[in-house]
């Protein structure tokens, strides 16, 4: 002789009326959390970073609810979860760049604003063994950067991504939008490679001097991962065009953090 337990569940009607407006109402909700929150990105650029880039760290680090702020945002939502909201090229790659800049700003108010990455061991510390959460995932800036953002095949981003020390980029006072993405990309890569300090060509000697970031991804620029073939990477963005025999040298990299004097 056997015996059957039937469980029955009840749902009252406003409950479950409840749920679906809960259901409906949620998913617009992220996307208003997201414009909210690059807008407090944008405050943050604009009352805390200069025009030459440099970041005031210190007064940044007692008014930090809008950079808190985006930060949060970012741990939950990102193309990955929610690609309806990131439905184009431009949005997803406008998403990781400003992600991955105060994702750096943030990591080093988080740090103490240290005086910079100069040893080795404080740069492995900061960008492989600080962990940061983007899009529900958990990572780091080291693997973020590397698995992530430059696989999208963009080699302007190396123009605009920012790590927040001295050598790096110019940080615009403005976010990356997708509107007007190719633009700010292209205006990044000009800006770049006509600063003396990222540039100089020695015509006495032969050589150009390049920053650094251009050994450190050669494979980005150029198909061939050969240094003397960054001057054809070069010459588009510079008005004296540098000629293709000169000798390739590489400035070393200043780590210090780009605080405001």
């Amino acid at each position: 002789m056997s015996s059957k337990v039937v469980l029955t569940i009840q749902i009252r009607p406003g409950a479950f009326l409840l749920a679906l407006l809960l259901s409906v109402f949620a998913v617009p909700s992220l996307a208003v959390d997201y414009d909210a929150a690059i807008k407090a990105w944008g405050r943050v650029l604009d009352l805390y970073v200069d025009e030459a880039g440099r970041i005031d760290f210190r007064a940044l680090s007692t008014d930090r609810a809008d950079l808190d702020r985006f930060v949060g945002v970012l741990a939950e939502i990102g193309p990955g979860s929610r690609a309806d909201l990131f439905n184009s090229p431009e949005k997803v790659l406008a998403y990781h760049i400003n992600a991955y800049n105060a994702l750096a700003m943030h990591g080093v108010i988080e740090a103490g604003i240290p005086e910079g990455f100069n040893r080795f061991f404080k740069r492995v510390r900061f960008f492989r063994f600080r962990e940061v959460k983007v899009d529900g995932a958990r990572t780091n800036l080291y693997d973020y950067e590397n698995d992530v953002i430059r696989p999208l095949g963009d080699p302007r981003i190396h123009f605009a991504l920012n790590c927040m020390v001295r050598d790096c980029p110019r940080l615009p006072v403005k976010p990356f939008d997708a509107a007007m993405l190719d633009s700010q990309l292209e205006s990044a890569t000009v800006d770049f490679f006509n600063n003396p300090r990222y540039l100089r060509a020695d015509n006495g000697k032969k050589e150009v001097w390049l920053s650094e970031i251009l050994k450190f991804y050669t494979e980005d620029f150029v198909p061939s991962a050969r240094a003397q073939d960054l001057i054809g990477y070069v010459n588009p963005y510079v008005e004296a065009k540098i000629p293709t025999d000169y000798k390739v040298r590489f400035t070393s990299y200043d780590w210090a953090i780009n605080q405001q004097p």
